[in-house]
């Protein structure tokens, strides 16, 4: 039993053995056989790939063959065109060179027939120069006989006569130009005088301003003097910052509980003094804080600057002016001349200038902007070059003004001649509103030497005895030699009194000359 069931499991070993072997044989087999069939397969692809490329290929090369056909083709036609078009200008050149040509042949042709005519002429002028000058040489001789023919007569000699001749007629001719100036001025003064009395009167007496002093400096008050400290700064810097974002210049020494800002601009003095009260009043004080407090004055001054100029608009009633205007305008709140603040000595004048009109029977409100706008070119007369008449002449032209209006300001110092009645009639506003009493001020040191300039002036004149300036240097009263200085001529020395005045001298509103002749007669009864 045991060598049965032994035998048994040694053919069953060896049966599995076996079929073990075939089994893997056949894998093998069938492995191999699948190994051949993909290398098949593969090569029918790879042969199907390159007969593709290779039709591909041939395809691009037709295509690129027919391609460079076309690209021939169309060079060659367009170089053939460039060709057309090169043989037509030429063409059109050479005809264009031909037609010049012959102009020029024309040209010549005329030009040598002229040359011909004018040497023709040239002969005949010669010789009427030659004949000419054959009757000014007989002229001349006879002129030369009848000179002497007549200083024989006269018993005077060619310059004695000449010199004694002009002597006379200049003698004459100042005599009778005297008496026509004279009788001419009396007339024009008394008419003059009636009707401006008249009209400057009705126009003065609607008018009352307030004025203020001309300033250079500024005094801001400080609660106590530790502020001082404060307001310099660690090493001058808060100082420093302040006149730098400003423009003015800080003066602090010994007078308790002050600081003086001294600036020309009254713009700048005017931001300095803001933005110090500002910061004295927050009592915070460094550069930082400086810059900002700077910058909210210069918003805050601003606006002050524009209310003063719409403020002098409805002052006016004036309408539909450009917003820099009202803004230059409102600028001159803070400009002075002679210690008359600018911007009140403009609405005066533009007042003064209604009122005129309305006497006149011209347009009232034509006049008052005229008026107001008369001195606008002091707001920026720093920054650009020309008197403020022209520039302001300029600056309105510029923002719309019209003509009457740019022409009246440009004139109201004649350096533009008038064209309208405007003109002058805001020329005497100016010099009404200027000139009169209390309107103005001066240094008392130019004042005294504007005065002894104008008795300088008047006595360097021949025949002047005595002058005396009165009226506050507003008028020069001159008293004259009598045998020296007659009548007729009173008014002509009156005259060039006041011109060599003009020239010599700078003054706020008018001087009037006044020349005084009087003839006295006495005697001592015994």
């Amino acid at each position: 039993m045991t060598m049965t069931m032994l035998t048994t499991a040694l053919l069953a070993a060896v049966v599995g053995a076996a079929l073990g072997v075939a089994v893997m044989t056949i894998f093998a087999r069938l492995r191999e056989t699948a190994a051949a069939r993909r290398a098949a397969l593969v090569g029918e692809q790879a042969e199907r790939l390159l007969e593709d490329a290779r039709r591909r290929a041939e395809a691009l090369e037709h295509e690129a063959s027919l391609r460079g056909k076309d690209i021939i083709l169309e060079a060659r036609a367009e170089a053939e065109r460039e060709a057309r078009e090169l043989r037509r200008e030429v063409t059109t050149l050479e005809r264009r060179v031909l037609e010049k040509e012959e102009a020029l042949a024309r040209r010549l042709d005329s030009l040598a027939a002229r040359d011909a005519e004018l040497k023709e002429r040239e002969g005949v002028l010669e010789g009427r120069e030659r004949d000419l000058e054959a009757k000014r040489v007989e002229a001349d001789a006879l002129l030369d006989r009848l000179r002497s023919a007549l200083e024989g007569a006269a018993g005077l000699s060619r310059e004695e006569a000449r010199r004694a001749l002009v002597e006379d007629i200049t003698n004459e001719a100042k005599a009778e130009a005297a008496k026509r100036i004279r009788a001419i001025e009396a007339e024009a003064r008394e008419e003059a005088d009636r009707r401006a009395r008249k009209v400057v009167a009705m126009a003065i007496e609607r008018l009352s301003g307030d004025w203020v002093a001309e300033r250079s400096i500024s005094v801001v008050p400080l609660p106590n003097e530790e502020m001082k400290g404060r307001i310099i700064g660690r090493e001058g810097r808060n100082i420093r910052a302040l006149e730098a974002a400003t423009g003015a210049d800080l003066i602090i020494d010994d007078t308790p509980e002050v600081v003086v800002i001294s600036c020309h601009n009254p713009v700048r003095r005017e931001l300095a003094r803001l933005a110090l009260e500002r910061l004295i009043a927050d009592g915070r004080i460094h550069p930082g804080r400086i810059e900002e407090i700077v910058r909210k004055a210069e918003k805050e001054l601003e606006d002050s600057i524009r209310t003063a100029g719409q403020n002098a608009l409805m002052e006016l009633d004036l309408r539909g002016m450009h917003q820099e205007l009202v803004r230059l305008v409102g600028m001159l709140k803070y400009r002075y001349s002679y210690a008359q603040n600018v911007l009140m000595h403009s609405i005066e004048t533009g007042f003064i200038a209604g009122a005129l009109a309305a006497e006149l029977g011209l347009d009232p409100t034509e006049a008052r902007r005229a008026g107001l706008l008369h001195d606008i070119g002091k707001a920026l007369t720093h920054e650009v070059k020309g008197s403020h008449a022209v520039v302001g002449g300029d600056i309105a032209r510029r923002y719309g003004e019209s003509a009457k209006i740019v022409n009246a300001i440009a004139a109201h110092h004649e350096e533009v001649p008038a064209e309208t009645l405007l003109a002058p009639l805001v020329y005497a506003a100016d010099a009404l509103s200027g000139a009169r009493p209390g309107a103005r001020r001066e240094a008392l040191e130019s004042y005294a030497k504007r005065l002894e300039d104008l008795e300088r002036i008047s006595n360097s004149f021949a025949g002047v005895e005595r002058s005396y300036a009165v009226q506050a240097g507003r008028e020069i009263r001159i008293i004259v030699d009598p045998g020296v200085i007659p009548d007729d001529q009173a008014a002509m020395l009156a005259r060039d009194v006041a011109r060599r005045i003009e020239q010599e001298l700078t003054y706020p509103g008018q001087i009037k000359v006044t020349v005084i002749r009087e003839t006295r007669a006495s005697h001592i009864a015994h």
